[in-house]
């Protein structure tokens, strides 16, 4: 018989997570841009300061302010972490076409994440 868990005792899932942000003045028009275009596709909502996409293969949080634009992205699978940098750089390229911003990510340590879904840490 499997071993059954109580929602308390479910193993951890380890989660991929990258970070990046871009210095500019247009920081709550991109995040705007990027979740207004997103959800017409997948999950999305936003303020003028933050917003949240749900992609099939991950999970992006994005904040505005003080002339820059953090974007958070994380996923159970390590081969979906180029696929969550790929489609913000290139949608954020597109976007910001007169600044020609260009991203840095950094990845972080892998965070495991409770049986709630929230990052342990």
């Amino acid at each position: 018989m499997p071993a059954r868990f109580t929602r308390s005792q479910r193993p951890a899932k380890a989660m991929y997570i990258v970070e990046t942000t871009a210095k500019t003045a247009s920081a709550s028009k991109y995040l705007q841009q990027l979740c207004k275009h997103f959800a017409h596709k997948v999950p999305a909502t936003f303020t003028p300061k933050a917003g949240e996409v749900e992609f099939p293969f991950g999970h992006c949080t994005m904040t505005a302010d003080d002339g820059q634009l953090s974007i958070r992205c994380k996923t159970q699978n390590p081969d979906n972490v180029p696929v969550l940098k790929g489609v913000i750089d290139s949608h954020l390229e597109r976007f910001a076409w007169r600044e020609e911003l260009k991203l840095q990510w950094q990845q972080n340590e892998l965070a495991p994440e409770t049986s709630t879904g929230q990052a342990e840490g």
